[in-house]
């Protein structure tokens, strides 16, 4: 079976109440320590505050109760509470009993869609849960369908991104931009819903000052930041540079150079002493494989050209003419170009011009009219 890829905590819905909580259920045998954040009506798990992804989460639809759990901890500060749900009870320790206030409170709101009256919390703490209760029931009306989400604007954005994105959260980005603070104060990151981007600024006011500001996409396509007079921007790279602007250069984007090291290096226990000691691991040029020995091939004799016609008309000649009759007695050295040759005919005597001789009746009948005349 296929491994089901989990979305990232910038991908996760608006976090409304996060922090570390101590989770035990059926299944776990110890208590674990995890950061816990209420993302919508999920509580989602992390090993650590700044890890990417979650580990497990759980669904608040169908909560039942959440109570106080009056057992004694170890740690005197800690109080418990349990979070009932259909098909199981499922036991937190909070660092204190405020935060438990807090958490009952926050989980009780978005599952319930209203601010519990049992609460031992401040007047500013419960106008937060009344607010966390109307951004939740917003919430599903401003899901984006899928298609829209892969559209052609949003895949040119995520290709286009300018220099100063970071792949952070809200926590995170004011605790990159506290440490980076000589190289820029102002950093884009992706929103809490994953459907829109946020603006986290940094500067000092007798200590430091952050400030974040939303980038909400545009059905139509582009972008406006969301403020009192929402600014339009066409594209990502847009909302920066009107930031820098209207500030005057004030607003400086967080740059940060990837940087990779020079050399192999490694750490190395000593056998005898125990002493740690970084060690450079040496540059092993590979040796080089000999070359083989090249192969003499012997020439392969070239076949010799068959005789023309020609050819043996002149041998014809040379036998007649009193050459040497056999050919194979005498070498011959091969001819490398052969031309042709015109046959040679042996010479015909020229004809002889014979008297005819008398025959024996004309030189009697000559001597006989000699004999009358005399």
């Amino acid at each position: 079976m296929e491994k089901r890829i989990r979305r990232q905590r910038c991908q996760l819905p608006s976090c409304y109440y996060e922090g570390y909580l101590q989770k035990r259920s059926i299944k776990d045998k110890v208590a674990r320590k995890l950061w816990t954040c209420l993302c919508g009506n999920t509580l989602f798990f992390f090993n650590e505050m700044r890890d990417a992804d979650y580990i497990e989460k759980l669904d608040l639809s169908g909560m039942i109760s959440v109570t106080d759990d009056n057992s004694q901890d170890h740690n005197l500060d800690a109080a418990r509470f349990i979070l009932r749900i259909k098909d199981r009870n499922i036991k937190f320790t909070a660092p204190s009993a405020e935060a438990r206030e807090l958490w009952k409170g926050y989980i009780y709101s978005v599952a319930k869609l209203f601010v519990p009256s049992s609460l031992n919390l401040l007047p500013g703490q419960v106008q937060m849960l009344k607010q966390t209760v109307e951004l939740e029931k917003q919430r599903p009306k401003n899901i984006i369908p899928p298609a829209v989400t892969s559209c052609s604007h949003y895949v040119s954005v995520q290709a286009d991104m300018p220099a100063c994105y970071h792949s952070v959260s809200r926590v995170d980005a004011e605790l990159l931009l506290e440490k980076e603070a000589e190289r820029g104060n102002m950093l884009l990151r992706p929103g809490r819903d994953g459907n829109s981007f946020a603006v986290t600024t940094r500067q000092d006011l007798y200590g430091p000052v952050f400030r974040h500001y939303r980038v909400t996409r545009k059905h139509e396509g582009g972008f406006f930041i969301d403020v009192d007079n929402p600014v339009p921007c066409a594209t990502l790279h847009d909302v920066i540079n009107y930031l820098v602007e209207k500030t005057n250069g004030v607003l400086i984007p967080l740059l940060i150079e990837q940087t990779y090291e020079d050399h192999i290096s490694y750490i190395l226990s000593d056998v005898e002493s125990g002493e740690m000691s970084v060690q450079q691991a040496l540059s092993i040029v590979p040796p080089s494989v000999p070359l083989k020995p090249a192969v003499l091939r012997k020439p392969t004799p070239e076949p010799a050209p068959a005789p023309t016609v020609e050819e043996s008309l002149c041998l014809n000649d040379m036998k007649d003419t009193g050459g040497p009759a056999n050919s194979s007695a005498v070498p011959l050295a091969p001819l490398e170009k052969i031309t042709p040759k015109k046959a040679l005919m042996p010479p015909t005597a020229a004809p002889r011009k014979i008297s005819p001789t008398p025959s024996p009746r004309n030189k009697i009948r000559k001597m006989g009219t000699h004999s009358d005349t005399t």
